[in-house]
């Protein structure tokens, strides 16, 4: 990998920040063996062999666009400095490209007069769209990218300049006031600036009226050029001011060495200010005000050191006041090292060449249900960026967090999103598709932060989400966790369901081949099991009567009544326990149901061993606690994550022989198969294992060894070949 540093000017004819930025950075790569090379305009009579210099800086505009665009035919990586430059270059989208923002240039531009905002707007737009990854100094400028230009958070990283602590250090302050021709009892200050309007060297001026009241033997020393050279010098007369114009290095670094103190009073538009740094590193104690980056640079020193911007008394105040000594300076400088940001610099370009997916996840819900707490597991386990969307806030967005993705929440209409869907029918779920609010937010969102990648992970996120994607033209994943058909959805939603399937996604995941079954004609169709993680070992239970569980959302589909009618016939006077895990969690329909569970408990005189304990997050510590696990769907289970659970944990597991979960336990060896809604059969399991404590050790240890194959890792190799064919 050998990087391209798209530049202005060299910093020995060009004085200036920008310039110096990457002087330094081509310097810092080749230490660190990334052999780098610069692109810029001359004259750069002195710059070394890597730099390649390109027609003049005063050459017409047309001829400097062009000849940065020619330089770059070979670049195998490029990392851009200045927009204007980078705009044709860009254009080359096989080169991986790398954006430093040094500052707004439209806004600094307009704040010295010039016309052609708009135009340096688009040009600035278009060149970080393109960004794989954006470099910005400071936090500030950070937000200034994400406010003003909707650059995602996530493609922008922050790395503090380096200094150059050779060039810039301690030296004798009296030998310095000799070589600038400055007295040795003068309390001295310097500020090197460009001389223009945003760099408020006006307060500074007005400032040092009070400080030469107070000091007598007061003086400022203005080290820089600019248009405003003039007004400052007519607005400094008769005080003890001292414009030295532009200077070289050495008597930069003279001019530090020999300072009381520097002073860096910005009034707009600073990304970080190199020449604080620059001037602690040289030992000098430095006053800079509250604007952009300039407060990170003294963090950590002393936060006195900020003032406001555009106030002269609070500045002349601090300047008077007492300051840190030079071996506190030159230590805080010293935490910018360039050898740190060459480091993540090159990190951040091999990330650039061979990059990681950015993927965003969809979910209309932050409940932690089945294929929520699915999503959570996976993605620590996948090699992307991960970006979750979701239309609520709840308990699934620290999930997605923990699990290394950003988050964030774009609110959708409760109606559309808690629709329950028995309530589905041809005019509202057409509805949610044609949401044209919620859709055009989400397909503006897509497009700003660009992933590679939309991954639905629900039925209604997979609809709106699938839309706004096209809208982005952005690929989707769809991923479905349940079988569509009638006896799971109204025929109108299966119909409309199907349709989109062939049409929104580039891809559809199934959690099972009986999904997949339910949507015929699908595109580029896929089963991939939902992950369960390895359950933690186990000490054993402590003796005691038998427990029984089930676990999962209270519904009437979940069978947690057969559940109940069968324990009943199993053990009518037995001290067998029985435990119901779960909640109701979507609608009313769900809590009318839950609430009669404990009605048919006492209706079956059960309700003395029957345990509910609600929703529980951690579900392999109820695991823990259970001898038997009990799936009892009715209708068939799209996939069955807790009956995968159970085997994890070295349970027997009794599922419901349809769906998924007749695809994952094979019946008699890693587990036992009842026909779905049979309580007279589910009785009969029951009794089976409760008499054969050897046979319930025989299917829990097969059950474990067959629960490996749904690890994380193993799922996350078939979703991530799944991203693959699309992208």
């Amino acid at each position: 990998m050998r990087p391209t540093l798209l530049g202005m000017g060299w910093f020995s004819d060009q004085p200036g920040g920008l310039n110096r930025y990457v002087c330094g950075l081509l310097v810092a790569l080749e230490k660190a063996g990334a052999s780098p090379r610069a692109i810029v305009l001359g004259p750069a009579a002195d710059a070394p062999s890597n730099v390649t210099v390109v027609t003049r800086r005063g050459a017409p505009l047309p001829l400097r666009l062009l000849a940065m665009h020619r330089a770059t035919r070979s670049a195998e990586l490029l990392d851009v400095h200045f927009a204007l430059y980078g705009l044709l270059p860009a254009l080359r989208r096989r080169v991986p490209l790398v954006v430093h923002f040094h500052g707004p240039w439209a806004a600094e531009s307009s704040a010295t007069g010039a016309t052609s905002y708009r135009a340096r707007r688009v040009i600035e737009r278009a060149v970080y769209r393109r960004a794989r990854a954006l470099v910005v100094l400071s936090e500030a400028f950070r937000e200034v990218l994400v406010a003003d230009y909707g650059v995602a958070r996530e493609r922008i990283h922050v790395v503090p300049p380096g200094i150059e602590l050779d060039r810039f250090s301690p030296g004798d302050p009296g030998e310095a006031r000799e070589q600038l021709g400055v007295a040795r009892d003068a309390y001295l200050a310097v500020t090197a600036r460009r001389l223009v309007p945003r760099m408020g060297l006006d307060v500074l001026v007005e400032s040092w009226r009070a400080v030469a009241a107070e000091r007598p033997n007061a003086l400022l020393l203005v080290v820089g050029d600019g248009p405003e050279r003039a007004t400052l010098e007519a607005r400094a007369a008769g005080l003890p001011v001292r414009f030295l114009g532009r200077v070289n290095d050495a008597t930069l670094v003279a001019a530090y060495r020999a300072a009381d103190l520097s002073v860096v009073p910005s009034v707009a538009l600073e990304g970080f200010g190199l020449v604080a740094l620059e001037s602690l590193a040289c030992g000098t104690p430095v006053v800079v005000t509250d604007v952009g980056g300039l407060p990170e640079t003294v963090r950590g020193l002393d936060p006195s050191l900020v003032v406001p911007a555009g106030d002269a008394v609070a500045l002349a105040a601090r300047i008077t006041a007492l300051l840190p000594d030079a071996s506190a300076c030159r230590a805080h400088a010293e935490s910018f090292g360039w050898d740190t940001v060459a480091k993540r610099h090159v990190e951040l370009y091999a990330a650039a060449v061979a990059p990681r997916p950015r993927v965003v996840y969809l979910d209309h819900t932050a409940v932690l249900s089945g294929g929520e707490l699915a999503l959570a597991r996976l993605l620590p386990a996948l090699d992307v960026e991960a970006h979750a969307i979701l239309a609520q806030d709840g308990p699934l967005t620290e999930r997605l967090r923990a699990a290394g993705a950003t988050v964030e929440i774009l609110p959708l209409a409760e109606g559309t999103r808690d629709l329950p869907r028995e309530a589905v029918g041809m005019g509202s779920f057409a509805g949610v598709v044609r949401s044209s609010a919620y859709s055009l937010r989400l397909a503006r969102r897509l497009r700003e932060l660009r992933p590679d990648l939309v991954h639905a992970n629900s039925l209604k996120s997979g609809l709106y989400g699938g839309l706004a994607a096209r809208l982005a033209r952005i690929p989707c994943v769809w991923h479905v966790r349940d079988r569509i058909e009638d006896d799971y959805l109204p025929p109108a939603a299966v119909r409309i369901v199907r349709l989109a399937a062939r049409l929104l996604p580039a891809a559809v995941i199934a959690n099972s081949d009986a999904t997949l079954a339910t949507l015929p004609g699908a595109r580029r169709g896929r089963v991939v099991p939902s992950p369960v993680p390895p359950a933690p070992a186990a000490d054993g239970r402590a003796p005691g009567p038998l427990r029984i569980g089930i676990v999962g959302r209270l519904a009437p589909w979940k069978g947690q009544h057969v559940f109940l009618d069968a324990f009943a016939r199993a053990f009518p006077n037995g001290d067998e326990h029985g435990v119901v895990v779960g909640a109701a969690l979507f609608g009313a329909d769900e809590q009318a149901y839950a609430n009669g569970l404990h009605d048919r408990a006492q209706a079956l005189g059960i309700e003395e061993r029957i345990e509910f304990k609600g929703f529980r997050e951690d579900v392999a510590a109820e695991l823990a606690g259970l001898d038997v696990l009990v799936h009892a769907s009715v209708l068939p289970e799209p996939f069955g994550q807790v009956v995968v659970e159970g085997m994890a944990a070295g349970l027997p597991v009794i599922a419901t022989d349809a769906g998924g979960p007749a695809a994952i336990v094979r019946d008699g060896v890693t587990g036992l198969l009842v026909a779905p809604g049979d309580a007279v059969a589910l009785a009969a399991a029951l009794r089976r294992l409760a008499a054969d404590a050897t046979l319930r050790r025989d299917l829990g240890e097969a059950g474990r060894i067959c629960a490996r194959a749904y690890e994380p890792a193993a799922v996350a190799a078939q979703v991530l070949e799944t991203y693959r064919s699309v992208l």
